[in-house]
C-alpha cells in the first residue's frame, strides 16, 4: 500500500478481508522506502493512493517494472471519474478506484489478483514446457533410435540417428521432403495408411509397421508411429529402432545353411518332409492345412532362352515370387528339380485353391530377367486339403502330385484341387465316421458359439460380431468347423446346425446388445422355404430387431445361383434382415452382382490380405472395389486381417471395417447360456 496516510492501509485491509482475501498489506510511505523494499519482498498487488503519495502512477509503474513487471498497480483517488480512470490506465495502472467505493475496490482487486495468479501459473507452465521441450530435443538428438517428425506427409525434423541411417549429411537434404521418398513403392500404401490412422487416433502405440527403405537394397525396417503435440501443432513422430544384430555361433549358421537349398533358399526335401510331418501332428488355430505342388510349365523353354547356366537364376527369381506370397506360418521346400512344395494354413480348401490361382495369375504377368534376357513363365499348382481322408503323408503327397498332373493335362497355367475318384471313395469312409460324431454332438448339446469381433477402420464400432460354430468332441476338445462342416453338408446335417447357429446368435445379440451379428447359412438352408418364417418367429420370441442379423453368402455361390440368391435376399430384406457377400474380390471387377443383389456389406476375401501389403496392383484393385461399394452405399469389411501392415493398407484404401486375428482371436461364448435355454439341436429339431 503506497500512501502517506496509514488510514488507507486499514481501509484496504478490511475491504480485502471482507471480500474473502487473506490479505497482508505492507505500508510504504515514500518512494525511497518503496525502492528499498522492491528487491527484498515479493508482491502480488500494488495499491497506490495518488492523493497521498509523492510519486505519480507513471513513476510507480516504472519503478516496480524493474523488479516485478507482472505485478498489477491499482490507483486510489478521493474522487474518480471516467477521465481520471482513463489517464491512470494510460500511465500504466490496471484501474482507478474512488476511495469511498469499497465494493468496486473489492471487485477490481479480485479481478486483478485472479489475472495475476493465472498469468504467473501460465508463465510457470510455459517455463516448464520450454524446459521439457529442451530436454526432449536433447533426448531426440542424442537417441540411438532414428526419429523424425512428420506433418501432412512432409518431414519437418529429424535427429542425427535418422540422418545416419538414411545416409544424409545435414538437415537441408531431408527437411521439407516427402516421407515416402525414403521407402520403396511397395511400402507406400502401408506407410501412408499408418500416418492417417495415427492422426485419427486409430493406431495402437505399441504396433510396429514393416516397411522397406530405399537405402541398403530395400532393407526391411520396423516403424513405430505416435501422434504428438509440439508448440500447439500436431505432428506424427516416427521411430525406427536400430536393428540388433545377434551374433550366432558359426556352427549354427553352417547347420542352418545346410538345411536349405542354395538356389531357392527353401528347405531341402528331407528337411521339408520332416517339418511338415511334425506340423501335421498339431491342429491349426483355425481352418486347415493344405499341401500345394508348384511347378513352372515348360521349363525347358527357359533353358533354351537363357542357357543352361542361368536356369538356376530364373528358378531363384521364381522362388522369390513364391516366397512373397507366403504367410509367416507356411512351410516351403524344394521337392525335386523345379518342383516347390508348400504346406499352407488357410480357412478351407477353397481358400487354398484361391491362393494358388493368385500365384498362377501373378507368375503369368511377371517378367523374369537375366542380364539383358527377358523371360515369361507360367506355372501349374496342385492343391489338396489335409484331412482324415488320407492315412499318411505318402498318400497326401501322392494326391497333390496327382492334382498337379490333372492341371498340367488340362493345359497348364492353372490351379487344380484334387477331386479324384479315389478321393471320393475315401471321402465316403471319412464321412461315415464324422456323421456319427456330429449326431452324437447334436444329441449331447456339444455345439458352442464363437464370436469374432468386427472392428471399425473409419468409425468406432465395438458391437459387430462374426458368428462361428465349434463342436466339442467326447474328450472335451474343440473341433474346428473346417473339420466337421463339410461332412455335415454332404450328409444333410447342415440345416440343423445352421438353425442352431441362428438361434444361438439371436440369444448372443440380445444378451450382449450387439449392433450387428453376421451369420453364415449353407446353400441348403438358403433354399429352405420355411427358414425365413422360422427366423421371424425366433426374433419375435425375444423381441429383437431383424436388422441386427446379417446373413452371409459366399460371392461364388451367389454368382453361381444368382436368381435364387436374389429372391432369397429380397425375402430377407422384406423382414428387415441385412445381407453380406463374403469372400468377395477374388474375381476382380465383378461389380454387376452388387447391382443385382444390393448387399448391405461385402467382405473382402481374406486370401487377398497377405499379398495386399506389397502388391500395388492388388491394392489398386481393392481401392476400386471399395470405391464401387462406397458409390452404391455398401460398407466393406476385410477378412482375416492378421497384422498392422494389412490394417494400415486397408485404412489407406478406404475400407470401412476389418476382422481377423489382428483384431481379436475367435472367442467361444454362450457355453453356459446355451444349455440353459431352448438353443439346443434337440430342441430345434423338435420345432
Amino acid at each position: 500500500m503506497l500512501s502517506a496516510n496509514q488510514d488507507n492501509v486499514e481501509l484496504v485491509n478490511s475491504s480485502l478481508r471482507d471480500a474473502g482475501h487473506a490479505a497482508h498489506c505492507h505500508w510504504i510511505k515514500s518512494p525511497a522506502e518503496f525502492h528499498d523494499i522492491l528487491g527484498q519482498e515479493t508482491f502480488e498487488l500494488i495499491i497506490l493512493n495518488v492523493n497521498e503519495y509523492a510519486d505519480c502512477v507513471k513513476q510507480v509503474v516504472k519503478q516496480k517494472d524493474a523488479y516485478i513487471p507482472e505485478a498489477p498497480v491499482i490507483a486510489l483517488r478521493d474522487a474518480a471519474n471516467e477521465e481520471h480512470i482513463l489517464q491512470a490506465m494510460q500511465d500504466g495502472a490496471c484501474d482507478l478506484v474512488s476511495i469511498d467505493h469499497k465494493a468496486r475496490l473489492q471487485a477490481v482487486v479480485s479481478r486483478e489478483l485472479r489475472a495475476f495468479r493465472v498469468e504467473r501459473a501460465l508463465n510457470s507452465t510455459l517455463s516448464s514446457a520450454n524446459e521439457y521441450r529442451r530436454q526432449l530435443n536433447d533426448y531426440v538428438q542424442n537417441s540411438t533410435t532414428a526419429i523424425a517428425y512428420i506433418q501432412e506427409g512432409i518431414i519437418t525434423e529429424v535427429n542425427q540417428s535418422w540422418r545416419t541411417m538414411f545416409g544424409l549429411k545435414d538437415d537441408e537434404e531431408v527437411i521439407g521432403t516427402l516421407l515416402m521418398d525414403h521407402f520403396l513403392v511397395e511400402s507406400h500404401a502401408a506407410v501412408k495408411g499408418a500416418l492417417v490412422a495415427t492422426s485419427r487416433g486409430k493406431w495402437q502405440q505399441d504396433e510396429k509397421l514393416h516397411a522397406k527403405c530405399r537405402m541398403g537394397d530395400g532393407a526391411s525396417m520396423e516403424l513405430e508411429f505416435q501422434r504428438v503435440e509440439l508448440e500447439d501443432r500436431s505432428y506424427i513422430q516416427i521411430r525406427i529402432a536400430p536393428v540388433v544384430q545377434v551374433a550366432e555361433e558359426p556352427t549354427i549358421l553352417v547347420h542352418e545353411a545346410l538345411k536349405r537349398d542354395p538356389t531357392t533358399l527353401f528347405f531341402h526335401r528331407a528337411q521339408f518332409l520332416e517339418r511338415i510331418s511334425k506340423r501335421l501332428r498339431r491342429k491349426t488355430k483355425s481352418g486347415l492345412h493344405a499341401l500345394v505342388f508348384i511347378k513352372p510349365d515348360d521349363f525347358s523353354q527357359v533353358r533354351s532362352t537363357v542357357g543352361i547356366l542361368d536356369t538356376e537364376e530364373i528358378l531363384a527369381q521364381f522362388s522369390e515370387e513364391v516366397r512373397k506370397r507366403m504367410h509367416p506360418r507356411d512351410l516351403v521346400g524344394r521337392f525335386e528339380g523345379t518342383v516347390l512344395m508348400a504346406l499352407i494354413e488357410r480357412g478351407n480348401e477353397r481358400d487354398a485353391e484361391i491362393w494358388g490361382k493368385q500365384l498362377v495369375d501373378h507368375i503369368q504377368e511377371y517378367e523374369f530377367s537375366v542380364g539383358t534376357q527377358k523371360v515369361r513363365l507360367t506355372c501349374t499348382v496342385g492343391v489338396v486339403g489335409v484331412s482324415g481322408v488320407y492315412a499318411n503323408l505318402e498318400e497326401i503327397v501322392t494326391a497333390v502330385a496327382d492334382a498337379h498332373e490333372s492341371g498340367k493335362a488340362a493345359g497348364g497355367n492353372t490351379v487344380h484341387l484334387n477331386e479324384s475318384t479315389d478321393v471320393d471313395t475315401r471321402l465316403r469312409k471319412h464321412d461315415a465316421v464324422w456323421v456319427k460324431r456330429i449326431q452324437a454332438a447334436m444329441s449331447e448339446d456339444r455345439f458352442r458359439l464363437a464370436q469374432l469381433p468386427v472392428a471399425g477402420l473409419r468409425s468406432n464400432s465395438e458391437k459387430m460380431y462374426d458368428m462361428l460354430v465349434r463342436m466339442i468332441d467326447d474328450q472335451g476338445n474343440t473341433v474346428l468347423p473346417s473339420e466337421f462342416l463339410p461332412a455335415a453338408e454332404r450328409n444333410n446335417l447342415i440345416k440343423m446346425i445352421d438353425r442352431w447357429m441362428v438361434s444361438a446368435s439371436i440369444e448372443f445379440a440380445k444378451e450382449h446388445e450387439a449392433e450387428k451379428v453376421f451369420i453364415r447359412l449353407s446353400r441348403q438352408s438358403l433354399q429352405d422355404k420355411t427358414l425365413i418364417e422360422w427366423i421371424r418367429s425366433e426374433l419375435d420370441s425375444v423381441k429383437l430387431e431383424p436388422a441386427i442379423l446379417c446373413v452371409q453368402i459366399p460371392e461364388s455361390d451367389a454368382a453361381k445361383f444368382i436368381k435364387e440368391t436374389r429372391l432369397t435376399a429380397d425375402e430377407f430384406r422384406k423382414i428387415g434382415i441385412t445381407l453380406a457377400l463374403e469372400h468377395y474380390g477374388v474375381d476382380k471387377n465383378r461389380f454387376q452382382i452388387l447391382d443385382i443383389l444390393k448387399p448391405n456389406y461385402i467382405k473382402i476375401d481374406g486370401g487377398l490380405m497377405h499379398s495386399l501389403t506389397t502388391d500395388t496392383e492388388m491394392q489398386e484393385a481393392v481401392r476400386q472395389l471399395a470405391l464401387a461399394a462406397e458409390q452404391r452405399g455398401i460398407e466393406t469389411i476385410a477378412e482375416r486381417v492378421e497384422n498392422a501392415n494389412a490394417m494400415a493398407v486397408l485404412f489407406q484404401l478406404g475400407v470401412h471395417f476389418m476382422q481377423g486375428h489382428y483384431v481379436h482371436e475367435p472367442e467361444v461364448v454362450l457355453q453356459e447360456v446355451v444349455n440353459a435355454t431352448h438353443t439346443t439341436l434337440e430342441a430345434i429339431s423338435s420345432k
